[in-house]
């Protein structure tokens, strides 16, 4: 498979995980909800979530042109190293949050490595041919 239908692949399969952060956080709220509590016991909680919803749903429509949505898959990339690092700083002040470092911190990092490097393989097999 080539890297530019890998890179396509990784960003449906993203952005449709990005769609069911809600989900994910009532299976499993310690790695994916950023309170104590139900996922819905925060104001907090549905505004990010709605955030990473509509992120999701571009990152899904970008798969049929990702060169055309290059700015948008390195925000993704980059944004997801800050939450990341973030969210481990913060699970290491506070034991309450400790389940993040299993849940949404690996998984952010394995969002900005996979489509960072797809993007790099991507845009140097363009640049090479």
């Amino acid at each position: 498979m080539s890297n530019a239908k890998l890179l396509s692949a990784a960003l449906i399969v993203f952005g449709v995980i990005f769609c069911l952060i809600i989900p994910l956080a009532m299976v499993w709220p310690s790695g994916w909800a950023w309170h104590d509590g139900a996922p819905g016991a925060s104001p907090y909680f549905p505004m990010i979530a709605g955030v990473y919803a509509t992120l999701g749903v571009f990152l899904i429509r970008a798969a049929k042109n990702p060169a055309a949505h290059a700015s948008l898959i390195w925000f993704t990339v980059v944004s997801s190293i800050v939450h990341a690092g973030i969210m481990a700083v913060q699970s290491l002040q506070d034991s309450h949050q400790a389940g993040h470092l299993l849940g949404d911190v690996p998984a952010l990092l394995l969002v900005a490595v996979v489509l960072g490097a797809l993007m790099h393989r991507t845009n140097g097999a363009t640049s090479a041919a």
